[in-house]
């Protein structure tokens, strides 16, 4: 390590942060889209050089750019030093090191490493219509992941009917998150020769399932063996009804030679999937009805190729069931987890060189740290400082792991800690691991040299039922505390995704203190990072310990001489966006402005309007034409928002996409009316062209302005 290198580039990071927090320049939606956007991360073989991309956005053109960089990654620079690339995205470095593979487009290209890292654009493309890809370790072979049709649940369209647009729907799952489900990606294996493909197989030929699993499934749910002649893979193999009602998935391995899966990891020998049934209760559907019955996914060998991990939940149906890690032995076939001791969720992992221990990441106390286990299961913190981390890379001699790393008040970054000793060994000596963290990029720094910082606190809450509840509190950039200020109430979505250190686009907490305004996050009923009990109290009581955890968290904040109790709003997206709805007509006069993006109006509507089935049957109980044991309908169909409209009493700015099909934009446009029915003034953003996100620049500053002309109309 060159510590010298090291220390100057921390240096300038602290000083660079000192001086943001005596800045003047206040965050725009202009600047927070021009800020850059660290995707991919790549280390070389030998552990020398790091390859990433970064994303940069122009309003004008409305939409971003990905150019690959490279530094040294014994040296600490800033991005403005690493070198410019091709443009490209996905970028990694195969066989040796000495050549590139990145996506440009949905084209798959390769080029020297030595011309990628001097920014020389001589890329071959290797092949055309690719969603992802994934070589082998010596890279001779590569998987291609492609979309193939699909037939299911949209028939094929009449031959003599070529411009008609009308779709024959049999089944469900005929639409997810944003598309009607025309295709699927599948994929395929071909050997490469350093300058072109061979002939492809499809690793599911004939088989109409999806893999990776769609709509966020990558080439993180694909593993090569170390000797390449074994490839795992990731799928839920249902379709229709069956698909829409269950979260099954399991970890395949497929043998390239002979051309076809040879074992089910998941499932033992000549097990048969029980009747499919959305009907059936909570309990039905628990773990011991079928052995790993939820998501497994994301399969990695070992470096010995001895054993596969992979990220696993127990029960069927209940897509926020805590994730766990588990490994096989390839030998023997026994499963075993290693995270036990660690009572929250795993994030993503990776396996250190000796085969024996892994590193994980997960969410505790509203942070998400890095972690490392054995087979053992004997789990040791590595950070605990108020920040998320991701997992990127560990060196050859286990001594360096590269992570990126964001908060409330910063975006990605790359990191590296470094250990005294090869993490295996510290591992091996048990208690906390320590180990010296430094930068090594600094993406925006032209940015924050100038940019006030808002400063960003835990507190805790008391509960209405006594217990000790986190809050995040970001204060306004310059924040005098004898001045009175606006708050708003964040209403995290999920709704059982964590409120840890976040950096959003969107949803940014920067922004919001820069228009003047306190924000209390609270950590409420039903996330992430305080035990199962916590988190599970969410499922079938929407309306119930975690409406009062958000006004226990506001009413705490109010006390405050510096808060205006007279001038708090709440805002929120997907189940913030329906807590806010219901907030409107259970806040007893607390708030004076209402802000619900992408949210549930109506339960009993986003019962049969949503798509993927497993959740409304989890979290809702039942179907709303099922009476729960007391004859009653479910509580959560029964206190719908919908059905406290005649209490609404304050303005409402509703946000939606009409591309969304997990939350559809007509409960958007029911609340709306039904505001604007009942007299009150409202607001309704559509975005035709946008999902549950907003993914495009220009669409991205109209909500930003939006959202801020509303609530200062109201606030200030």
């Amino acid at each position: 390590m060159h510590i010298k290198s090291f220390i100057m580039a921390s240096a300038f990071f602290a000083t660079g942060s000192a001086l943001a927090q005596s800045a003047t320049e206040l965050m725009t939606p202009e600047t927070l889209w021009r800020m850059g956007r660290i995707g991919s991360v790549s280390l070389s073989p030998d552990g020398s050089r790091l390859l990433y991309s970064v994303t940069h956005y122009s309003k004008e053109e409305n939409k971003g750019t990905s150019r690959l960089h490279a530094i040294p990654a014994q040296l600490a620079q800033s991005a403005s030093q690493a070198t410019n690339s091709t443009l490209g995205s996905g970028a990694t470095y195969i066989g040796d090191g000495s050549r590139v593979a990145f996506m440009r487009g949905d084209k798959l290209c390769v080029a020297s490493a030595a011309n990628v890292e001097a920014g020389t654009d001589n890329a071959l493309v290797i092949a055309t219509d690719v969603v992802d890809f994934l070589f082998s370790p010596d890279a001779k072979q590569v998987i291609l992941v492609r979309m193939v049709p699909m037939t299911h649940s949209i028939a094929a369209k009449d031959a003599d009917l070529p411009k008609a647009t009308g779709m024959v729907i049999n089944d469900l799952m005929y639409k997810h998150w944003d598309h009607y489900v025309t295709e699927v990606p599948h994929p395929f294996v071909a050997t490469f020769d350093g300058e072109k493909l061979g002939a492809e197989t499809d690793l599911l030929a004939g088989e109409p399932y999806e893999c990776p699993m769609e709509p966020f499934g990558g080439s993180e749910q694909l593993a090569w063996s170390p000797d390449g002649k074994t490839i795992a893979y990731t799928c839920r193999k249902k379709v229709g009804r069956d698909y829409a009602i269950s979260t099954d998935s399991d970890i395949y391995l497929y043998d390239v030679a002979a051309k076809r899966t040879v074992r089910n990891l998941c499932k033992p020998e000549g097990y048969v999937e029980p009747q499919s049934d959305p009907t059936r209760s909570l309990e039905d559907q628990a773990a011991k009805d079928k052995p790993f019955g939820g998501y497994d996914q994301n399969p990695q060998f070992s470096p010995d190729g001895k054993f596969v991990a992979w990220t696993s939940m127990a029960r069927d149906g209940y897509e926020s069931d805590r994730t766990r890690l588990c490994v096989c032995n390839l030998q023997t076939g026994e499963k075993f987890f290693v995270t036990e001791k660690f009572e929250s969720g795993v994030d993503e992992f990776l396996w250190a060189p000796d085969s024996y221990t892994l590193l994980f990441t997960g969410v505790w106390h509203g942070k998400v740290g890095v972690r490392c286990t054995n087979l053992e299961g004997n789990v040791r913190d590595i950070t605990t400082d108020q920040a998320d981390y991701s997992l990127c890379a560990l060196s050859p001699n286990g001594k360096t792991l590269y992570v990126k790393k964001h908060s409330m008040e910063r975006p990605d970054d790359i990191y590296c800690l470094a250990f005294d000793k090869p993490l295996t060994k510290l591992a091996a000596e048990g208690g906390s691991i320590s180990a010296k963290q430094y930068v090594l990029t600094n993406v925006n720094a032209d940015i924050y040299k100038t940019l006030a910082v808002g400063e960003v606190k835990e507190r805790w809450v008391r509960t209405v039922d006594g217990k000790k509840m986190l809050c995040w509190v970001v204060y306004p950039p310059h924040f005098d505390a004898s001045k009175k200020y606006p708050a708003l109430l964040f209403c995290e979505g999920g709704p059982q995704s964590p409120v840890s250190q976040f950096w959003s686009y969107r949803w940014n907490f920067q922004m919001m203190a820069a228009n003047g305004y306190v924000i209390i996050a609270p950590n409420r009923r039903g996330l992430p990072g305080f035990g199962m009990e916590w988190l599970e109290e969410i499922s079938g009581d929407y309306t119930g310990l975690c409406m009062q955890d958000y006004l226990s968290a506001i009413d705490d904040l109010a006390t405050e001489p510096y808060i205006d109790k007279d001038r708090l709003g709440a805002v929120g997206a997907s189940f913030g966006g329906f807590s806010v709805y219901w907030l409107a007509g259970n806040h007893n006069g607390r708030f004076k402005a209402f802000i619900a993006h992408d949210g549930i109006y109506n339960t009993q509507q986003q019962y049969v309007e949503t798509e993927e089935m497993w959740f409304p049957n989890w979290d809702l109980k039942s179907a709303p034409w099922l009476q729960a044991a007391d004859g009653q309908m479910q509580k959560a169909f029964r206190e719908s928002p919908h059905l406290y409209v005649d209490k609404w009493d304050t303005p409402i700015l509703c946000i939606h996409g009409q591309r969304d099909f997990r939350i559809e934009y007509t409960q958007a446009e029911s609340a709306f009316n039904a505001a604007r029915l009942r007299g009150l003034d409202a607001q309704l953003l559509l975005f035709p062209d946008e999902n549950h996100w907003v993914l495009k620049p220009q669409n991205g500053i109209l909500w930003q302005r939006t959202f801020f002309r509303f609530l200062d109309k109201y606030l200030k």
